[in-house]
């Protein structure tokens, strides 16, 4: 089994702070396989640590979090931007015109751009995999009625710490039963529903950290474009 961390942001997003040479050390240093960069509506970053996760003993996954006209998806092994705002099937469509894997992550968290509001079961069943642990959570529930949802749905089941700070690399991971150390293999292995699922919630005051650092910065770049 390889432990995965498939939820991960760098300073590319607008929420993120660290660059990806910090994400890779932390995910080396938790004893990780493989990181996935997911940044928001950018694909740059996560190009970049996957070409360098070799220099840290890992499988470097390139990936994105899409934003589509329903909310988030995450799409990896993919080379190719992903638009935003496109509707749900058609983000999707293009992820999967790439062989690239389409997983939700928090779908039942609306506060958070969760899809399963906007769409039908049977859309979100279409998905390649559902994350069902979100270490970013105040009560759980959201987390068990993912869970609930692609057990009932027979969909395969990843975890992700949204970590948007480097020290929250590994908080939630996917243990995929992989042939090999590559991400073909990574990724075929999550479509064949070959994972389970092993977190812990991020602290309550990371979580407030992330929240007020990530607006500080969206503030800042606000003024930067104005000026």
């Amino acid at each position: 089994m390889l432990s995965v961390e498939l939820h991960s942001h760098s300073a590319l997003s607008h929420d993120g702070r660290d660059p990806v040479d910090m994400l890779l050390e932390q995910a080396a240093a938790v004893g990780l396989d493989a990181l996935a960069v997911t940044d928001h509506d950018e694909l740059d970053a996560s190009l970049e640590a996957a070409d360098r996760a070799d220099d840290y003993g890992l499988v470097g996954i390139p990936g994105m979090e899409v934003t589509s006209g329903a909310g988030h998806v995450l799409a990896f092994g993919i080379e190719e931007l992903i638009p935003a705002g496109l509707d749900y099937d058609e983000t999707l469509d293009r992820i999967h015109d790439q062989d690239g894997l389409a997983v939700v992550p928090h779908p039942f968290q609306k506060s958070r751009h969760g899809v399963a509001p906007h769409i039908t079961d049977d859309q979100l069943a279409n998905a390649d995999a559902i994350e069902v642990y979100n270490s970013r959570l105040l009560t759980g529930r959201s987390n068990r009625q993912a869970e609930s949802f692609a057990v009932d749905h027979g969909v395969p089941m990843t975890a992700g710490s949204d970590a948007h700070i480097a020290e929250m690399v590994g908080q939630a991971i996917t243990q995929v039963g992989a042939d090999d150390r590559s991400v073909d293999a990574i990724l075929d292995a999550i479509r064949d529903g070959r994972t389970s699922v092993v977190g812990k919630r991020t602290p309550w005051y990371i979580s407030f950290r992330q929240a007020a650092g990530g607006a500080k910065r969206r503030i800042g770049r606000r003024v930067d474009d104005f000026l």
